[in-house]
């Protein structure tokens, strides 16, 4: 099982620079980031976690920067975002931003997308709360005809994009759909990912119903499963090696140098 590794970096931790060359040289397998553009003081969206909102939620650097400063300094490091917000992105300048961060990388990159929790930084973007599910299966749909390798139009009730050349075009690019279990989100993963982030959810109890959403859209193969922000320890890491979970992600601390090393220190022992 391969163990990847996700952090809110901010202006107060380490950067990704240092970061992602601890992380080859230890032997992890990838990085992934979360995204948020601000967070309004309102608070009227409550922490889906419970709780007083972690400050580092405002101060996180953004993804696609910080990823491309990564991919520089790394050969072998999967880069990846943890999770998009592509409501809240136009979706021609997203595709862009993909494209070209898995071009620099190699191929490196794996986009998770996600529907996002905080209703009012998502309606400064000009999203429409109920409809953002709708909004990022558009999104996605508009990014792929654009890494189409001929030129290819889309259209729908929001996006109109004439068929148009860009480039570079993403090498293989994995798509993560994140979400709580259940009928809407496997429907998606079914039909616009190749795989689920579970957060803070039994991976094992959803599979089935997963797997059922896959067959039904006629897809092949099986779905990948990433369990996601993980506070390991023995017990939890043997389950998902039992399981056959290929990759999985550990949370580390949004903390300085010091603290993060060491934290990465005690994970060796899953390697």
């Amino acid at each position: 099982m391969r163990i990847s590794t996700m952090i809110f970096l901010t202006d107060e931790t380490l950067g990704p620079v240092q970061l992602a060359r601890e992380l080859e040289q230890r032997g992890f397998a990838g990085l992934y980031l979360p995204e948020h553009t601000h967070i309004p003081v309102s608070r009227k969206s409550p922490y889906p976690f419970g709780g007083e909102l972690p400050r580092e939620y405002g101060r996180t650097l953004d993804p696609f920067a910080a990823l491309g400063a990564a991919a520089a300094v790394t050969e072998r490091l999967i880069l990846g975002t943890g999770i998009t917000l592509v409501a809240q992105h136009d979706p021609i300048v997203l595709a862009k931003q993909v494209a070209t961060l898995d071009h620099l990388s190699g191929g490196r990159f794996t986009l998770g997308v996600g529907l996002g929790w905080n209703q009012e930084e998502a309606a400064a973007h000009g999203v429409d709360w109920p409809r953002r599910r709708t909004a990022v299966r558009d999104r996605l749909a508009a990014m792929r005809a654009l890494w189409a390798p001929e030129p290819t139009g889309y259209d729908s009730e929001f996006i109109h994009i004439e068929p148009s050349e860009a480039h570079p075009k993403p090498k293989g690019l994995r798509v993560l759909l994140g979400g709580a279990a259940g009928p809407k989100l496997f429907a998606d993963v079914a039909g616009y990912a190749d795989g689920w982030l579970p957060v803070g959810q039994d991976p094992a109890e959803h599979l089935p119903a997963l797997r059922a959403a896959w067959t039904e859209a006629g897809r092949e193969g099986e779905p990948q499963v990433v369990p996601y922000a993980i506070r390991p320890n023995a017990d939890k890491v043997a389950r998902l090696r039992d399981l056959g979970t290929e990759e999985a992600v550990f949370i580390l601390p949004p903390a300085g140098a010091d603290e993060v090393l060491r934290t990465l220190d005690d994970y060796a022992q899953y390697l």
